[in-house]
């Protein structure tokens, strides 16, 4: 089992790190604002487990990355919760470019089981 991914293409590595980075800030932001909801905690598992399937080349964890990358935009449009502000926003942006690239797609096609 393998945490991060040198083997695979430059973009699906930063999204990977992307993921965790993500996740670990939900939880630093849960735990200093006395916990969060259901929904950011599931984010969170997500991401986490997303990474973890790109990192092994597995086709669930492409689909769940892709998922939890496109969350935190759908809850931002649905009920306007923003919890980041900006900075924020351009990261899940980049994520949802790096996962959708098609060198990432093309790697996915080829490689992932």
């Amino acid at each position: 089992m393998r945490w991060f991914p040198q083997h695979q293409p430059q973009t699906l590595q930063i999204a990977v790190a992307l993921l965790y980075w993500n996740a670990f800030l939900g939880l630093l932001l849960g735990v200093l604002t006395g916990g969060t909801g259901r929904i950011f905690l599931l984010l969170i598992v997500a991401e986490v487990a997303g990474a973890i399937g790109v990192a092994n080349d597995r086709k669930w964890g492409y689909i769940v990355a892709i998922v939890a990358a496109f969350l935190p935009l759908i809850l931002l449009i649905t009920t306007n919760i923003a919890a980041g502000g900006l900075l924020n926003l351009l990261f899940e942006i980049a994520l949802i470019a790096l996962l959708l690239h098609p060198m990432s797609r093309n790697y996915y096609k080829i490689w992932f089981r």
